[in-house]
């Protein structure tokens, strides 16, 4: 689980780099994938 955890949060500051380059999100299929990280870490923390 922590492994999982883990690999979230790696995955999110990514997303969240390429969502710095996008400050209109055009890309909605990338800020919704960053709510969903978002909300999957809140229900393992």
């Amino acid at each position: 689980m922590a492994h999982r955890l883990s690999n979230f949060k790696k995955k999110l500051v990514e997303l969240e780099k390429e969502a710095l380059n996008d400050p209109l999100k055009r890309n909605r299929k990338l800020h919704e994938e960053i709510a969903e990280l978002k909300k999957k870490l809140a229900e393992y923390a």
